[in-house]
């Protein structure tokens, strides 16, 4: 009875600081809620959305008060388990705080909140003759502050860099209830760099609530095409030539024959079912430059084996390439019931001896891989297909991410290059940090406050309570917790 009246007492006292109708409790409303974009779930006790940044620091302090677990989350594309309540308590879901506050053309910035979706902030800034750079290919759903805390990436993140080259300064709430400014609208502010720490923190440094972003001038000229290659050592070899001829595109991503078997099935694009691979190539810039840097990407692409090379004539030839890319991991479920995608770094130079390792991995356990992947920075993204109905398939599937993990870690890359550490690869952290790197990221978090129920077993496999490392089957057991 006790535990009960206190559950029934922290939801009251969230219903007076948002509103009854936007605290959701009943436990058909917290299936929606126990998962993101990875394959893990744990249910949440009760999830609240606020619209204001006060709202979310009364929430923070409250939870903060009585030592229950808080979790950020955005719109769930998150594909690390960052935003999985692992140990329950309260999610904090940003959608409500959508607003974009400015577009400052002169200066080039946007002022957002974390709730507003990424594509959404290019559509406002294109009147201006700008856009925002990075651009996830979850970017019609996803959020900037999920952007933020994850420092994600995405295609022409290339060139560009990723969402820590983009933010100028950030309001954030920090575990204790405290709102604070990093940085601000300048660029090379005086003193430690927190802005820049805080992005990719996965929300266990604090809830971003206000945004101060960078967006670039709309490309002059945008040149797009395909190589299309009957093998996939080849499509690599030619990833590497193109960024040792010293041309780098502003995009370039690889679709192996097993994503373009899902491809062709569910997007209206020319993809050649038979082809071992292809390249999908962007340069952008000045129109000489992109006319020059195009024609050598061509040359290098057919010396390097392409039987076929499409250009795209027009924007919407452009936008159908594109959708074929970004919709590749949706178009993975005409395969099979689930996937597992994967993200490791890895040198270009390797590219093909990974990409021959992570096969044989696959086949050993018996599940097929689809690769698409920014080939250009060797961010791989490996996806094993599998079906989590089949008793044993969910162990076995995290065995063999685990070892292309340590195939990533041998040949000289690292265990994320954009979906962040969260809950799926904290067990990993170990293969390229020392316990005294570990422990010295873990002051950091102590510096801002941070406590062990601030998006807990998020990151490090320190904290109390949440085990060594991520067992799908053991999540569902932990929440809801027994605290409340």
């Amino acid at each position: 009875m006790a535990t009960k009246t206190k559950r029934t007492s922290l939801i009251g006292a969230l219903e007076g600081i948002v509103g009854a109708e936007f605290v959701l409790h009943t436990p058909e409303d917290m299936v929606v809620f126990e998962y993101d974009g990875s394959i893990g779930k744990s249910l949440p006790q009760v999830v609240v959305f606020p619209s204001t940044t006060e709202q979310v620091a009364q929430i923070v302090r409250l939870a903060y008060s009585v030592d229950v677990p808080i979790v950020p989350r955005g719109a769930g594309t998150g594909l690390s388990g960052g935003a999985v309540a692992v140990k329950g308590g309260i999610v904090v879901t940003l959608t409500r705080m959508n607003r974009i506050l400015e577009i400052d053309p002169v200066n080039r910035q946007a002022t957002v909140e974390p709730g507003v979706i990424n594509l959404h902030l290019s559509e406002q800034a294109e009147p201006h003759g700008l856009y925002y750079v990075p651009d996830p290919s979850s970017q019609r759903v996803c959020t900037i502050g999920g952007n933020v805390a994850e420092n994600s990436g995405g295609p022409h993140c290339l060139a560009y860099g990723v969402t820590t080259n983009h933010v100028l300064g950030l309001e954030v709430v920090l575990p204790d209830g405290e709102v604070v400014w990093l940085g601000g609208p300048l660029e090379d502010m005086p003193g430690y760099d927190l802005t820049g720490l805080f992005v990719g923190s996965e929300g266990t440094l604090g809830i971003v609530t206000k945004a101060i972003v960078k967006l670039y001038p709309i490309a002059e000229s945008v040149r797009t095409l395909v190589a299309v290659y009957e093998e996939i050592d080849d499509a690599s070899r030619a990833v590497s030539a193109i960024i040792a001829s010293g041309v780098i595109p502003a995009a370039l991503e690889m679709i192996d024959k097993v994503t373009i078997e899902a491809v062709v099935q569910a997007v209206d694009v020319e993809y050649p079912s038979d082809a071992g691979a292809v390249l999908l190539i962007e340069v952008d810039g000045l129109k000489e430059a992109v006319e020059q840097e195009s024609e050598a990407v061509e040359a290098i692409c057919r010396d390097l084996g392409a039987r076929e090379i499409r250009v795209a004539e027009t924007p919407e030839d452009r936008e159908r390439l594109w959708a074929a890319r970004k919709g590749a991991l949706a178009a993975l479920g005409r395969l099979a019931p689930n996937y597992y995608i994967l993200d490791g770094v890895v040198p270009r130079s390797r590219l093909m001896d990974v990409l021959r390792r992570v096969g044989e991995i696959c086949d050993r356990y018996d599940f097929r891989v689809a690769n698409v992947f920014h080939a250009g920075d060797g961010n791989l993204h490996p996806n094993i297909l599998f079906d989590e109905r089949i008793p044993g398939q969910s162990e076995r599937v995290l065995e063999a991410g685990a070892e292309i993990m340590q195939v990533c870690v041998e040949v000289g890359g690292t265990i994320t290059g954009e979906h962040g550490v969260g809950l799926e690869k904290k067990g990993f952290m170990s293969l390229v940090f020392s316990p005294q790197d570990i422990a010295a990221m873990e002051k950091v978090r102590d510096a801002f406050s941070s406590v062990e129920t601030f998006n807990p077993c998020k990151i490090f496999s320190t904290a109390k309570g949440c085990g060594e490392g991520w067992r799908v089957p053991t999540l569902p057991d932990l929440g809801p917790g027994s605290f409340l």
